[in-house]
């Protein structure tokens, strides 16, 4: 039985069974637990873990060594959901102390599987939410990465701090404007539309643009801002129709 389909009574008290035992395992030096819920099959499952890692690691100050050296020897593992599971457990401490996590996203990244990868990508976006200083500094060094996968994943990584901040991840995407990657760009333009359309984003993104080199991206990129004040029109501040206008009197 997956974890909801279980009654809401019964699921609050799995979660709260994973963090005891978790709890236990690593007072106790041990991972039989750990290695259970990192390996289950239900993802809900691993993501209780990867959240009692999170709220443990921040409640019980002298278990933090413990977190990080047990979060350590699991990253590597045979199990690619463990992997993924660690990359997570390290993007709920990095949301606060990333200096003491950036070490799995430099291994996680570069991972065999595309499960450790794509939480490295979910990681960036939750980490730099809310602790963006570190987490923006660190993806910057992988912008001009000589694999394509790399730089597309950081510049998906960005986006959602860009939802709030656009003003914050602009300059990086910037520097990927002159990519020859299809998939890259695609990623680029995507990335700009979905930083464009919550209230106050808009003015931000197109005078931004307005000093891009690569106009023929730069055009894409529009098109794709209108695109998406209709594909997101229930939440999205302007109107299709009042964001074409505003891009035409005010980009040149």
């Amino acid at each position: 039985m997956g974890f909801y389909d279980l009654p809401k009574q019964e699921r609050e008290e799995l979660v709260s069974k994973i963090k005891e035992d978790i709890h236990k395992d690593l007072s106790n030096s041990k991972t039989q637990k750990i290695n259970q819920y990192f390996s289950d099959e239900d993802t809900y499952i691993r993501k209780a873990a990867y959240l009692s890692i999170g709220r443990l690691y921040f409640e019980n100050k002298e278990l933090q060594a413990v977190v990080i050296e047990c979060l350590e020897n699991l990253l590597d593992s045979e199990n690619f959901k463990i992997r993924q599971t660690v990359i997570n457990s390290a993007g709920e401490i990095g949301k606060q102390d990333f200096e003491m996590v950036q070490r799995f996203f430099d291994k996680g990244l570069f991972d065999s599987h595309h499960s450790p990868r794509n939480a490295v990508i979910g990681s960036i976006k939750k980490m730099g939410e809310v602790n963006p200083k570190p987490v923006l500094e660190w993806a910057r060094k992988f912008l001009h990465h000589e694999d394509k996968e790399i730089r597309r994943e950081i510049c998906h990584g960005i986006e959602l701090r860009g939802r709030t901040h656009p003003q914050d991840i602009l300059p990086l995407l910037q520097e990927l404007q002159h990519d020859k990657t299809t998939r890259v760009r695609k990623t680029l333009v995507h990335v700009l539309g979905q930083i464009a359309y919550k209230k106050g984003c808009i003015e931000t993104v197109v005078a931004n643009l307005k000093t891009w080199e690569n106009k023929e991206l730069v055009a894409d990129a529009l098109e794709e801002i209108i695109d998406v004040h209709h594909r997101y029109r229930n939440f999205s501040v302007l109107t299709q129709e009042e964001v074409r206008s505003y891009i035409e009197e005010n980009y040149e």
